[in-house]
């Protein structure tokens, strides 16, 4: 699960909403990329910075773009069975009241499909849990 989440160039082939994204920069520890998401019509770019702690930690931490702050957690602790429990955390914030009023209303909505992305590409790639 560490190896999927951190492998944000193929965001776009299965994140809902990823338009584009462009890897700046990669290495075992860090990632710098630049991310356009698009929803009904609007379109919004921002660039972050992704921190790799392997096997067990990733932080996301927001650079520019539309928010006033964006930051993730992943925490990934392996499991008897061979499975990882993976724990997620969000907190963010849009300059724009507009856009903030939409997040309010489709957060909990967007981040089930989210979840649900991750985890079928997790399926496809790894097969599908016991």
């Amino acid at each position: 699960m560490f190896a999927l989440v951190t492998d944000i160039a193929h965001y776009p082939d299965f994140l809902p909403w990823v338009v584009a994204l462009r890897v700046k920069s990669d290495s075992e520890t860090e990632s710098v990329a630049d991310m356009i998401v698009g929803f009904k019509g609007l379109r919004e770019s921002f660039s972050c910075r992704v921190e790799k702690r392997r096997p067990s930690h990733v932080d996301v931490h927001y650079l520019e773009g539309p928010m006033r702050h964006l930051d993730n957690e992943w925490h990934f602790t392996p499991l008897d069975d061979g499975g990882s429990r993976v724990d997620f955390m969000v907190d963010f914030s849009f300059r724009n009241r507009l856009f903030e009023a939409l997040a309010g209303q489709m957060f909990d909505k967007a981040l089930r499909r989210m979840i649900a992305a991750f985890e079928e590409r997790a399926a496809a790639l790894y097969g599908a849990p016991a």
